[in-house]
């Protein structure tokens, strides 16, 4: 189970003014604090960064990558931001992971970034028409995306299918169709496709108490019917996926097993 560390975002307000003044110190200890938490990749979330994108994340993969040795996700909608990062991310400890494309045609050109630079990348089950209906409709959105990645020249082992996790507090009847679209995205491929979701999308809105409850709950259905990744607070959610591997039977069970990494 891959854990891509969520706290390096733009919407966090310490993240963002480290953003603007170009401060290494916040970034690079929130990464390292990521990684000695379990995180496998380290999310660079800029958001649109319609200004000045692409130096923007060049400086968070570099800086991330000075301080760990672990691949980035590269979070944003701007082409040119997300080129910039894969032209410079350091492969050595893996490929970076490209946040995302889907079944809209503006972004579809996130496709060629993933051939032209031998990435993974993220497809978000969902088009211009609107939010899917149920697990069915992404299923076949996700049938798209994997057609579409193939004649891009992207192999299938480096597509995580999204099904698109949305607030519980506003759209309770969606959270099943998620679990159950992961179940579908599995049957799609052989070998399954690999999985992504943004975890804690689950839970916003939600009371401060009540967040990490429906987060670990949540994250426990989606793995039982095979989740392979997700974007999370790495300190919240290793617990979940350590007890869920030894209870689905992935990890002998040892007294110590939350101690092992």
């Amino acid at each position: 189970m891959l854990i891509i560390g969520e706290k390096l975002s733009i919407m966090s307000k310490r993240v963002r003014e480290a953003m603007t003044k170009k401060d290494k110190g916040p970034i690079q200890d929130i990464a390292v604090s990521q990684w000695n938490d379990g995180a496998g990749m380290i999310d660079a979330n800029i958001g649109p960064a319609e200004d000045g994108g692409e130096d923007l994340m060049e400086w968070m993969v570099t800086t991330i990558q000075e301080a760990v040795q672990l691949p980035v996700c590269l979070d944003t909608t701007n082409y040119s931001a997300i080129e910039a990062g894969l032209k410079i991310h350091n492969n050595r400890w893996g490929k970076p992971l490209i946040n995302s494309t889907s079944n809209d045609p503006d972004r579809f050109s996130m496709l060629e970034l993933a051939s032209k630079y031998n990435a993974r990348i993220i497809g978000l089950t969902v088009g211009k028409g609107g939010l899917p209906a149920d697990a069915e409709e992404r299923a076949g959105i996700a049938a798209e995306i994997m057609a579409r990645a193939s004649e891009y020249g992207v192999q299938l082992d480096d597509l995580y299918l999204d099904p698109l996790v949305l607030q519980i507090s506003t759209s309770q009847d969606h959270a099943i169709k998620v679990i159950q679209a992961i179940k579908m995205f599995q049957e799609l491929n052989d070998p399954p496709m690999k999985t992504v979701v943004g975890l804690s999308n689950v839970s916003n809105g939600c009371p401060k108490l009540l967040r990490p409850v429906i987060n670990n709950h949540f994250l426990s259905l989606l793995m039982y019917e095979g989740l392979t990744a997700a974007i999370a607070d790495p300190v919240e959610v290793i617990p979940t996926v350590k007890t869920i591997n030894v209870i689905l039977g992935k990890t002998l069970y040892a007294h110590s097993y939350l101690e092992i990494s």
